[in-house]
């Protein structure tokens, strides 16, 4: 194989993934956008916000257990993204946490 071959199938396959990556997030907004029409988005926000902390704390899990430990960032890439997710989540819309009752 020459180099130019080497390279276009590089340039293919991140072509690939990100065209995926593109149309995984168009099927998130038209969810959300469906769910939000049909006034169920809060109560998915409730049910998806533990799920993305819990997947969120088992890839730091992971990561450390692995051997790389916890870097300065706080673990990885996948971990922070979920984090982020879980805030998000938590929000109540106008940027403010919603209150938790019983805990």
């Amino acid at each position: 194989m020459t180099m130019e071959q080497v390279l276009n199938l590089l340039l293919l396959r991140f072509g690939l993934l990100v065209g995926g990556l593109v149309v995984l997030a168009l099927l998130v907004f038209a969810v959300a956008l469906g769910l939000r029409r049909r006034g169920k988005l809060g109560a998915a926000r409730r049910y998806a916000a533990p799920v993305a902390r819990a997947v969120s704390r088992r890839l730091d899990d992971r990561g450390a257990a692995r051997g790389r430990g916890v870097s300065r960032g706080g673990g990885s890439l996948a971990g922070a993204a979920l984090r982020a997710a879980a805030r998000h989540l938590d929000d109540d819309g106008r940027g403010r946490r919603e209150r938790r009752t019983g805990r």
